[in-house]
Parts: C-alpha cells; structure tokens; sequence
C-alpha cells in the first residue's frame, strides 16, 4: 500500500514536471516571437530613420554645393573684371610709354642738334676772344703810352678810386642804418628809462667829511677839552675822529673820512652835551652805547632799504651790510640812497623789457654790497660784493649781476646789463654826484687831445661838463661821409681811453664857406 502510494506520488510529481516543462516551453516561445516581433520592429525603424538622415545629409550636401559653386562662379566673375581692368590699364600704359619713347626720341634728336650748334658757337666764340684779346693787349699798349701809366698803377689808381667810392656808400649806408635805428630805437630807450626815473626819483645832496655839533653855549668848549685836553683826547681815541674845536661859534667840528665812526662820534658828543657829566669814564661809557645805537640803526636801515625795494629772503648779514652803506658815500652820493634807487630803475626797466624784475631789482639792491666793506678787504668792490653773495648764498644769477655791472665780468643776462645801466643813470643824474675840480678837468683835457689826434681835425671842444665833445674839421680834407666815420672812430678812441659817467655825445662840425670879395 505504501509502494502504490509512493508510485502515485511519484507519477504525480512526474506529470506535474511535465505538464510544468511544457508550460514554461509554450511561455517561452512566445517570449521569444514577442521578442523577435520587437526586434524586427526597432530594424525596420532603425532603417527608416537612417534613410531618412540619408536624405537629409544629401540635401545638405547638394545646397551646401550649391552655395560654393554660387561663390565660386563669384569670385571667378570678379576676378575675370579685374584682369580685364588691368589688362586695359597696361594697355594704355603702354600707349602712353610708346608716346613717351617718340618724345624723348624727339628731344634727344633736338638736344644732338643743339650740341651741334653749340660746338660751332663755342669755336666762333674762341675765335672771337683769341682776336679780342689780342685787340685789348694792343688797345692796353696804346692806352700805357698815351696815359703815361703802367698796368699795375692803374690798377692801383683804379682800386684807391673804388676804395673811396666803398667808403662814401658805407658812410652813407651806415648813416640811413643810424637814422632809422634812432628813430625806432632812441623813442624806445628814452620812454623806459624816463618812465624808470619818473618811478624813482630822489633827491640827492652831497654829503661831506665833516658834522658839525651845535653847543649850548661857548664855556662848553671848555668842557669838552677838558683838563690839559684830557676829554677831547679820550673821546678821539674812543670814536678814532679828529675833533676840531676852534672859533666857530657855539659849535664843535667833527672830521673824519669814515662816516660810521663820524656818527658815533656826533651822538656820543650829543649824549655828553645833554648829560652834561664830560670825562674819560663817562665818555668810553657814551661811545659804546653808541656803537650799539649806531649798529641797531644800520640794521634797521637795512631792513626799511629791503621793505622799500620789495626783496625777501635776504640773509640777516647781508640786511646789516645793506644798512652800512647808509654811512657810505661815492663821490659825494649816499650809497645806500643810490642802491635803492638802483633796485628801482632796474625792476621798472626790467618789467618794460619783459625781463625778471624781481631779479633785476634784487641785483640792484646788491651791486654796490661791496662798498661796506672795501677798506676792509682787498680787491674791487664788485668781486668783493660778488663774494658775499656767494657766502651768503645768493642766486647765481645775483652773484653775477653784482660782479658784471662794472663791466669787469662779461655779461650773461639782460638783468645784468640793466643793473649796469640802472648803475649808471643814478650816478650820472645831475647833481647826484660831485667830482674833483682836478679830475674833471684833466677828463676834458683828454677828451680834446683825442680828438685832435686824429687826422683833418682843426678844433675840439668839450662842453656841458664833459658830456658832449664838439669838433670841427678842415673841410678841404673830411668830406661829409668821412666826418660819420670820423664821429664813429673818436667815439671808439673815447670808450677805450677813459672811465666817465653817462655818455659823452660826439658831434663833428664839417663846415663849407664860400667868400668872395666886391670891388
């Protein structure tokens, strides 16, 4: 029972298994042409899109063709018109070079004719000079006899006669350049140097060697000489001043040539007279406090000398040694009053001029720096002005003005010349300056025996003080063109000889007199 029972199960199983086999079997034939079905479908779509892309590569491609044979056809057209245009511009460049050929053909044909014909002139001409030079060497002999002169006096003759005829055009020539250059320069000149005096004007008075101290009374005298003439020696040797008390009237002479020593002296012999306590303690006392006072006065000079001129950034120094010329004179003429004026004339000539009027005024202030201390150093005042500036670092350009305006340095700048005439036009204002009755007259002496050294001159006369020189010739030997140059020569002769303020003008008189008498 048991085996019929395990057969039957295992019969069941068995067909179970089959009857299973067999259905996975059907399941997966029909997996497999579902599959198959699928597959044939992706090909065929497959093959319709690539046929499809195929076509679209192939329209591409045809326009794509299309468009570079359309370029092509183009360019090729464009080309074709280029060649044709310059195929035409080469043929009319050769037409117009074919033309070009049968001119110069035509020129050189012209051109051989005339060297022909030119030869021919070119030997009749040497023809003709072979017999034009043996007609003049024949004329030359018969010109020789009859002149009674050689070739070579002739020659001479001929070049002193055209000589003469040069200098009469110079003088001519030179006298319309002067004229005109007058005319337009002198206009000028005269406005700016009058607009810088009217600007500037001082007044000026000599100042002398001498100050005199009033007194209260005579019996001061007394005093002031002292026991056996003890106080008047104290107070010399203190201020180095000679004092004179003699019969002038309530009054006490103080001489000397240094006038800072001179002021000393005048205000120490002041605060004695007013204090009225006069001996050698008291006196050596006064004249310090004197030389402080006067120091401080300088300093002070020198600082209104700079606010009146409008220079800044001076050195302290230089403010000192400006204010010391205040007790300095040339020729009679404040040099601290002729500085400042200097200062002025320069700037105002500078700014008319277009120059550097700050420069020029500066330059002025400064030239004559040197005169406070010249009998202290060796050498020129300007070099010794040029110094202190370099020592106290004043611009180079300074420096050089001080140095050039007595013509000792050449001149670099316009400033410096206009410092140099500013110098010049304060000097020679009249009655800015005196001068030594010897010296001037010596200076008028040679003025004259200059012009009279030269040839033609009959007389010479130097009047207005120097300033103008007057001088007539002897007709018969300066004619009116050589009394220019003559004019110009003694004018030289002048500049070169001697040292004088100003200008000194030159006149020549040439005078023609024609006399006859009545009988």
């Amino acid at each position: 029972m048991i085996f019929v029972w395990i057969a039957g199960i295992i019969i069941a199983l068995a067909a179970g298994f089959f009857v299973g086999y067999q259905l996975r079997k059907k399941s997966s034939e029909k997996t497999i042409s579902s599959a198959e079905n699928q597959a044939k479908k992706i090909l065929e779509e497959a093959q319709k899109e690539i046929e499809t892309q195929r076509r679209e590569l192939m329209m591409e491609a045809k326009d794509k063709l299309y468009k570079e044979r359309t370029e092509f056809e183009d360019q090729t057209r464009a080309r074709r018109q280029e060649l044709q245009t310059l195929e035409g511009r080469l043929t009319q460049k050769e037409e117009n070079l074919d033309r070009r050929l049968d001119t110069l053909d035509t020129r050189d044909r012209e051109l051989q004719q005339r060297e022909d014909g030119l030869k021919k002139s070119a030997a009749a001409l040497q023809d003709k000079e072979s017999q034009l030079t043996g007609i003049i060497d024949e004329q030359k002999s018969k010109l020789e006899k009859i002149s009674g002169l050689t070739s070579d006096a002739a020659k001479k003759l001929l070049i002193e006669t055209m000589t003469n005829e040069a200098r009469h055009d110079a003088a001519r020539l030179i006298k319309g350049i002067e004229e005109d250059a007058k005319e337009n320069a002198e206009r000028k000149a005269k406005r700016v140097v009058t607009m810088a005096i009217q600007r500037s004007a001082y007044d000026h008075t000599i100042e002398n060697t001498i100050s005199v101290v009033p007194l209260p009374s005579e019996e001061m005298k007394g005093r002031i000489i002292g026991r056996e003439g003890r106080n008047i020696r104290a107070l010399e040797m203190a201020t180095g001043v000679d004092l004179i008390v003699d019969d002038t009237p309530e009054a006490v002479i103080i001489s000397c040539f240094d006038m800072v020593r001179r002021e000393i002296a005048r205000l120490s012999l002041e605060k004695l007279l007013a204090d009225g306590r006069i001996h050698p303690a008291r006196i050596e006392e006064v004249v310090a406090k004197s030389k402080d006072e006067v120091d401080r006065l300088m300093k002070e000079s020198g600082e209104q000398a700079v606010m009146d001129t409008g220079v800044t950034g001076l050195h302290p120094e230089l403010m000192r040694l400006i204010g010391r010329l205040r007790f300095r004179t040339s020729y009679g003429q404040n040099v601290l009053q002729h500085a400042i004026e200097v200062s002025h004339l320069a700037g105002v000539m500078a700014a008319e001029l277009k120059a550097d009027s700050h420069l020029a005024s500066r330059a002025g202030l400064l030239h004559d720096l040197g005169k406070a201390v010249d009998h202290e150093v060796e050498g020129g005042h300007a070099t010794i002005g040029a110094d202190l500036a370099t020592k106290f670092n004043e611009p180079a350009s300074v420096v050089h003005c001080i140095a050039a305006h007595h013509g000792e340095v050449e001149f670099q700048s316009l400033e410096a010349v206009l410092v140099q005439a500013a110098d010049a036009i304060s000097a020679s204002r009249p009655g800015a300056r005196r001068e030594n009755i010897e010296t001037y007259i010596k200076r008028l002496k040679k003025l004259e025996d200059i012009s009279l050294s030269f040839a033609g001159v009959s007389k010479a006369y130097a009047i207005q003080a120097g300033r103008e020189l007057r001088i007539i010739v002897e007709e018969n030997k300066i004619s009116d063109e050589n009394a220019i140059l003559l004019a110009k020569d003694i004018a030289k002769k002048v500049e070169e000889e001697l040292e004088y303020p100003g200008q000194i003008r030159v006149t020549v008189i040439r005078e023609t007199r024609a006399v006859e008498y009545a009988k």
